[in-house]
């Protein structure tokens, strides 16, 4: 691990930015010097990026259906693309869903022993997320122990049943295309899709009791995409504390009275509002309904977002960075990260001052990530 003196740069701390330099030493920050001096004049020094919820690693671990031969690789991959978009820490969240392909049991399986198994290995804090399937009630009596066995601690909760159409006899969109991506036939995925249908009532209470379970473990708990109050306020009874995405702001508003945690996608905050016609992230940023915002499908999303949170006026730089390090390392439970101060780990992005491009990303002390003039200056 690096030790070095950051100096000239504009770092920002927990009170905003400063030049007062900034330490670090076996991977953690230090309030005094420690030797060598790196020059960063022009440069910004923030908080590494901690992403709450990304699945933009899906590409490279499986790039083709039915090519997922060499998913160390593709982790090695995901870990490069993580480290030029400043992310120190990163959440993978995978499926485990009747849908079938990437999003089923049997790739959930290798991610997750690969994530285990060579995470380790990388500079990145990688981070895995169940995304479960709350009709999938066959497998409710064996998640606990494979949450154990996969090294999980955060699962969040999904429901992409098509109810009204399935209630209705109308065949769901894109059926024939999510069959092909299951490898089933039409005639099968639709069967499939009616068995879990026909068993929804039997998924609130079952979700009752998992719910006890995976808290007794410690394992944290999200709800996804929820719509109503009263949605919102069942996932709340059972323990599950993050609401993950929030399609209304009715859902937001009940989660936040509730003293739950609200995390969007940073791409709704790129584009202006969600490609789902969903409730904006900027609006409810500006209500104060926000805790967090996640890379979502694209990992240059989070610092573009926070960003430009700061550049539109609507909120300081410390705020809005928050967003995206401090708001999220909370989600986690990781009070070691997040901020720039003594006694955290030194996780952080070097940021071009006039472009604000990623020019280092360090986790730890240790770089993951650098490129241009700055990798110059900290060479010597």
């Amino acid at each position: 691990m690096l030790s070095l003196d950051l100096i000239g740069a504009e770092v920002l701390g927990p009170d905003g930015l400063h030049r007062d330099g900034l330490s670090f030493e076996n991977g953690i920050i230090v309030d005094a010097p420690v030797g060598r001096e790196v020059d960063l004049s022009d440069y910004l020094v923030l908080p590494g990026i901690v992403d709450v919820h990304g699945d933009g690693f899906e590409r490279h671990l499986a790039p083709r259906r039915g090519a997922m031969k060499q998913m160390a690789e593709g982790l090695v991959a995901v870990e490069a693309e993580l480290a030029a978009n400043g992310i120190t820490t990163a959440t993978l969240a995978q499926f485990v869903s009747w849908e079938g392909g990437v999003r089923g049991l049997e790739f959930a399986e290798q991610v997750f022993a690969h994530l285990r198994d060579v995470g380790s290995s990388m500079v990145t804090d990688l981070r895995g997320q169940l995304r479960f399937e709350t009709h999938l009630l066959e497998f409710y009596t064996e998640l606990p122990d494979k949450m154990a066995e996969w090294g999980l601690k955060y699962i969040v909760f999904n429901d992409h049943l098509p109810h009204e159409r399935l209630r209705e006899g109308v065949q769901p969109r894109r059926l024939v295309s999510q069959a092909l991506k299951a490898r089933r036939s039409p005639e099968t995925h639709l069967a499939l899709m009616q068995a879990l249908e026909a068993e929804s009532d039997e998924v609130p209470a079952a979700l009752d009791w998992l719910c006890k379970q995976l808290a007794a473990q410690g394992i944290s708990m999200g709800s996804h995409d929820d719509c109503t109050a009263e949605q919102r306020a069942a996932w709340a009874a059972r323990g599950v504390n993050v609401a993950e995405f929030p399609e209304t702001l009715e859902a937001a508003e009940a989660a936040a009275s509730q003293g739950g945690i609200v995390v969007m996608g940073s791409p709704n905050v790129v584009r202006g509002g969600s490609h789902n016609l969903n409730v904006s992230a900027v609006d409810l940023i500006a209500m104060g309904y926000c805790d967090a915002l996640a890379s979502d499908y694209h990992y240059p999303s989070a610092r573009r977002a926070a960003l430009m949170l700061w550049q539109n006026g609507m909120l300081d730089l410390t705020a809005a960075w928050a967003l995206v390090s401090a708001g999220p390392a909370a989600v986690l439970g990781l009070a070691d990260r997040g901020v720039l101060a003594k006694g955290k780990r030194a996780d952080m992005v070097v940021l071009e001052r006039d472009s604000l491009r990623v020019a280092a990303t360090l986790v730890q002390g240790r770089v993951s990530y650098m490129s241009g003039e700055v990798a110059a200056r900290f060479m010597g």
